[in-house]
């Protein structure tokens, strides 16, 4: 099981960013909280400790990461082309939950671009990402710190759980700060060329995206073009046992063995019901933690009570989606993962 490091507090976050820099630069593995989720990193120069985050998730080698730095200013080093899309959503978001993707310099490691020939960048907003960031002082590759296509962690103890039974050697550290703000990943946003498109949903909304830029963002090309991004499988973000969304009027009849997930105000009678908040931003926050919980709960399976189709929803909607492996929309049930 990895090591835990209390960094709550500016008392003991000192030296728990310097002991993780320090095994970093080892070329060992460490998870550390963003406001999304708990990402698991290692040095995105360094190719062996890229190819052990790969083995450490199960992750299939062509599926791209995403590359943390600590400023907008350290772009240069993994991309010769930042427009003035680029610098406006930079200058709005950054940091915060957006990630870009831009042409990749023909220097950065295959291994990180999935063997595309682009490249996906964050500045995260998180005191302790932004503390690791500064001190290991070069780009960090994290993926959320879980198995591939499981549950995202938003907590230290998420991150133990999945990793509790590996060699203490493959993920070393994790950084503690407690629970993950946002909740859901970042937005991912293509900002190659002129005409920028959305490739997923998450901690920056699209109105706000759309905003900033004074149009709409394009719809993303089918075709070969479209770079393949983190968690745009069809099926992701699935726990480990049975899951479909539902209407809220079929949340009376449903079986003993079952356990609810709802927002707060829809009617779910019975022990086994977990109440999110009603809102969009705070349903999302503890929408990952409350799937844990249905695991750990013993129930058969897991429905979740529709949310809204709206805008502000979006993000969420697009989680629920994957992890109950609809193409079309939420609703099909998927096999618990183990």
């Amino acid at each position: 099981m990895p090591r835990r490091l209390d960094a709550h507090d500016e008392h003991h976050r000192h030296g728990a960013v310097a002991e993780a820099a320090a095994a970093l630069r080892r070329g060992e593995l460490v998870a550390f909280p963003t406001e999304t989720v708990y990402g698991l990193g290692a040095l995105a120069d360094d190719e062996v400790a890229v190819a052990r985050l790969f083995a450490a998730k199960g992750r299939p080698s062509d599926h791209p990461l995403i590359v943390h730095v600590a400023r907008a200013a350290q772009l240069e080093r993994w991309t010769a082309v930042v427009g003035d899309v680029a610098l406006r959503l930079a200058d709005a978001f950054w940091p915060g939950p957006l990630t870009m993707v831009f042409d990749a310099r023909d220097s950065v490691p295959r291994s990180v671009t999935g063997g595309q020939p682009s490249v996906a960048l964050r500045v995260p907003s998180h005191p302790v990402a932004r503390a690791l960031l500064e001190a290991v002082g070069e780009g960090l590759a994290a993926p959320s710190a879980n198995r591939f296509g499981r549950v995202s962690p938003t907590t230290a103890d998420h991150v133990l759980d999945e990793f509790a039974l590996d060699d203490p050697a493959l993920v070393t550290l994790v950084l503690d700060a407690g629970p993950c703000t946002v909740g859901l990943e970042s937005t991912i946003v293509d900002v190659r060329g002129a005409e920028p498109s959305l490739l997923r949903p998450g901690g920056v909304p699209l109105a706000d995206l759309e905003r900033v830029l004074g149009r709409p963002l394009r719809e993303p090309s089918t075709g070969g073009d479209r770079p393949r991004v983190p968690g745009a499988l069809t099926r992701h973000y699935a726990p480990a046992i049975p899951i479909r969304t539902v209407p809220a009027e079929a949340l009376a009849g449903r079986p003993d063995d079952v356990i609810v997930v709802h927002r707060a105000g829809v009617p779910a009678s019975g022990a086994r019901t977990i109440a999110l908040p009603s809102d969009p931003l705070g349903y999302a926050r503890e929408l990952y933690a409350a799937m844990r919980a249905a695991e750990r709960s013993g129930a058969r399976e897991l429905w979740i009570a529709s949310v809204p189709d709206e805008p502000a929803w979006a993000a969420v909607r697009d989680r629920l989606r994957r992890a109950t492996g609809s193409p079309d929309g939420p609703g099909e049930t998927t096999r618990g993962r183990t």
